[in-house]
């Protein structure tokens, strides 16, 4: 007769083992998020958030599973759960290992893309990971800068605590779908540029469906005249301007700074953007993550058709290209499931045949959005390439 404690012992072990083994399948599930797109479920976007740029701390689930797996079970049970660790550990760890290799070589092909430059912080560092990187809180005001349609649009206006000389202003246009998102997006970002000497207006847009394009881009060109009459009392240099943009906001700071043809706007930067609107319609669709069929439909109007092909253009950086548009920085995660990597691998096919000088930063691992963590691996990169990029065309005289 079996002894009940010997009986209790062998159920509790049963489920011991099952327990460990779900845990492994989806710790590894999560680690898999860094090798490929994530499925079009925006719970799975933001859980691809969390394995690529924060994996460096997540890897100690799969390694405190191991150890309690190996301490509480044997056999074949205990093999495939180590081996699911082994697994998870790889991949929660490939968003690092990744960027360091990166690093290794990302000073010089900036340096070949928009000469030689010497960025305030390093392209990698490891501490940065654990215990992030102090960012001074910078002064801000926030104003109104034009009133269309009765809405108010306003703009936040970050500025560097030592007054002196003017300095160039970079002008950040928020994401959100064209329908949403807002000026306050991520301003530890905004903290980061004037920390770096350099004025940031957060500015504010309308939004789809009740606007479409062009009032996006026609807000923007009102926030940069704006900003330029009053150059004075905010330090700006009205002619050393860059755009900033993520998303949806990349694609109006590309599409305004092309078609502008203002020789204030020294450069563009455009993270994980789409640059080409026929295109994105071509590949829309109702059913993936973001119902994209619908977003264009509230932006552009329907398809790119009649009067509305002349907005499809104007809205295209890829179509506006031309040899003397701004240099250009673009950051885009190649499994990024929102917006695909293939829009700027598009823009830099026709950035290299115009020779514009441009540079693409490209993120094996992550995905739309990354740059949320401003510690994680593919903020570290995208911060010394946008450091870099900004002292390179923004100097005070163009060679």
């Amino acid at each position: 007769m079996v002894h009940p404690s010997a009986g209790l012992a062998r159920s509790r072990g049963n489920v011991l083992k099952y327990l460990f083994l779900l845990l492994a399948l989806s710790v590894t599930a999560l680690s898999l998020l860094t090798l490929r797109r994530a499925p079009d479920w925006i719970i799975a976007w933001k859980l691809a958030i969390l394995a690529g740029e924060y994996g460096h701390w997540l890897v100690l689930l799969p390694l405190g599973l191991a150890v309690a797996a190996g301490c509480s079970t044997s056999g074949i049970w205990r093999g495939v759960t180590l081996l699911l660790c082994l697994i998870a550990g790889v991949g929660l760890l490939r968003p690092v290992f990744s960027a360091r290799r990166i690093a290794g070589t990302l000073p010089r092909e900036l340096d070949a893309a928009f000469g030689a430059e010497t960025p305030t912080g390093s392209v990698w560092n490891w501490s940065r990971l654990f215990l992030g990187e102090k960012r001074p809180k910078a002064i801000m005001t926030t104003e109104i800068f034009a009133r269309p349609d009765g809405q108010e649009l306003k703009t936040d206006i970050y500025v560097p605590a030592i007054s002196g000389k003017p300095r160039p202003c970079v002008i950040v246009i928020h994401g959100g779908g064209w329908d949403g998102g807002d000026r306050k997006q991520l301003p530890e970002w905004n903290d980061w540029f004037v920390a770096r000497g350099y004025v940031v207006a957060a500015i504010s847009y309308r939004l789809a469906p009740k606007w479409q394009w062009p009032k996006q881009g026609e807000d923007v060109l009102t926030a940069i005249a704006w900003l330029k009459a009053r150059a004075t009392t905010y330090g700006i240099d009205p002619t050393r301007l860059v755009l900033m943009g993520r998303s949806a906001g990349g694609q109006i700071a590309s599409a305004v700074g092309y078609g502008a043809h203002d020789p204030a706007i020294r450069g563009v930067i455009a993270l994980y953007a789409p640059h080409d609107m026929p295109f994105v319609w071509s590949v829309s669709r109702e059913d993936d993550v973001l119902d994209s069929l619908n977003l264009m439909r509230q932006y552009m109007g329907g398809p790119p058709e009649g009067a509305r092909r002349a907005n499809y253009e104007s809205a295209s950086a890829q179509l506006l290209a031309r040899a003397d548009s701004p240099p250009t920085l673009l950051v885009h995660g190649v499994p990024d499931t929102l917006s695909w990597a293939r829009h700027s691998e598009r823009l830099t096919a026709r950035l290299q045949e115009l020779k514009v000088p441009h540079y693409y930063l490209r993120l094996p691992w992550a995905t739309h959005a990354f740059d949320f963590n401003p510690d994680g691996p593919g903020s570290q990169l995208t911060g010394y390439a946008m450091e870099w990029f900004l002292a390179g065309v923004t100097k005070p005289a163009r060679d």
